[in-house]
């Protein structure tokens, strides 16, 4: 089994003593109830370094005031006997009041990524975000971080935090692991009935549907856009959050689809929020 460390300066003096004997620290952030999308980034990570570092945080900053911070699923036994699988050295699972104890007030923030696409729709979800990571790398330390691309929009914001603020640590993108029936895999996919489950597959076929048109030479994001609104429509449990092609670099709008241009999309079913992305090209 892996390493548990759960205080702040125990994880610190553990990453000081890794750097002096020479050690290559990767570090995996996660927020647990673990899946196969997490087994891809552990297992991206194990050869890019000596010791691999896994965290375990449900991050209440990246919650707002209705969403479902008190039933998020947790399993932290699991989670460590997936961890020890992967062959995860340490896994640092920290109390929310060690990262937030009393008084905490200071936040970071990435301008003009943070407030579009999921961050229009969550209001300072991104501030959470990358304050969370931004601690996190402050105490583990490492040379590398993995993050899915499923979140494209936070791999983006991180990706800039870390150019924008100097910090020593390569950012690694890893691909969205899917089920068989293309369903992204996330956490909250357990939060789907039986019947919800069938509904959101209607987010995968809508994607794959956008890029055949695309392929058939439709260029204009305004008929990308509909096309997947009208099969999503089609599912009587989906409820469309929204549908975007922006530029793969910036997240700025892309009314004509090119190379860079990515399709965003966030439906909701039930209770699960579901996001996705896809390259059109």
């Amino acid at each position: 089994m892996p390493k548990i460390i759960k205080t702040i300066k125990e994880m610190q003096e553990t990453s000081i003593a890794l750097a002096a004997r020479g050690e290559r620290v990767v570090f995996v952030p996660t927020m647990g109830y673990l899946h196969d999308g997490h087994r891809a980034l552990l297992r991206a990570a194990r050869p890019r370094g000596s010791t691999l570092v896994m965290s375990i945080f449900v991050n209440p900053a990246q919650f707002g005031p209705r969403e479902d911070l008190g039933s998020y699923p947790r399993d932290l036994d699991r989670d460590l006997r997936m961890a020890a699988e992967e062959g995860v050295d340490i896994v640092f699972t920290p109390e929310a009041a060690e990262i937030y104890p009393e008084g905490f007030r200071t936040y970071v923030e990435v301008e003009g990524l943070s407030n579009t696409l999921c961050g229009a729709s969550r209001p300072g979800h991104f501030r959470g975000v990358t304050t969370v990571v931004l601690k996190l790398f402050n105490i583990v330390m490492p040379r590398a971080a993995l993050f899915g691309r499923k979140d494209f929009q936070q791999l983006t914001i991180i990706e800039r935090m870390v150019k924008d603020l100097d910090i020593p640590v390569e950012i690694v993108g890893v691909e969205t692991v899917r089920e068989p029936d293309g369903l992204a895999m996330s956490s909250r996919n357990s939060y789907l009935s039986g019947d919800e489950r069938k509904a959101a597959v209607c987010v995968p076929r809508a994607m794959e549907e956008a890029r055949r048109l695309v392929a058939g030479g439709e260029a204009r994001s305004a008929a990308v856009i509909e096309k997947v609104k009208k099969i999503i429509e089609k599912e009587p449990l989906a409820v469309i959050d929204y549908i975007n092609v922006r530029r793969a670099e910036d997240l700025g709008d892309a009314p004509i689809v090119d190379g860079s241009s990515m399709l965003f999309l966030a439906v909701k079913i039930g209770k699960a929020r579901l996001i996705d992305n896809t390259r059109l090209k």
